[in-house]
């Protein structure tokens, strides 16, 4: 018995709508569905991207604090999408800079020999990481 594959994330944010919309306009994500709560409890929207076979969720709690993502709490420390180069992240980095997204440097990997990564933060403030490396 093993685990194939991630089938799909969840990450809280602070408004679904917005958050959607952003993963839609700067990172090329499509909506595909979503879900409200009877209760009003919570409200979830459904995205998928082209490059991956895992389902994007992004769940709106009522009682979510408005307060920004610490990846410093216990739970989620960032999020890594794979891309296929260097030249890639390059893109990635212009990209993220028409959309007004501040970004780091791209990087060397400090964990990976030859990986490179490019680090950058949705508007809940959740680290999202471009990264490429030449392992399998």
């Amino acid at each position: 018995m093993t685990i194939e594959d991630i089938h799909h994330f969840g990450l809280t944010v602070r408004n679904a709508e917005a958050s959607a919309a952003w993963y839609v306009e700067v990172l090329g994500f499509a909506r595909v569905g979503g879900y409200d709560d009877p209760s009003g409890e919570r409200r979830k929207v459904f995205l998928r991207h082209p490059g991956l076979r895992a389902r994007l969720g992004l769940v709106q709690h009522r009682t979510t604090p408005p307060r920004p993502f610490d990846e410093t709490l216990i739970g989620l420390d960032h999020l890594a999408f794979r891309v296929a180069s260097r030249a890639d992240l390059d893109t990635w980095a212009e990209r993220l800079a028409a959309a007004g997204v501040p970004a780091s440097p791209i990087a060397d990997s400090l964990s990976i020999d030859g990986a490179f990564v490019l680090v950058f933060r949705d508007p809940d403030n959740i680290q999202l990481e471009l990264f490429t490396d030449p392992g399998p």
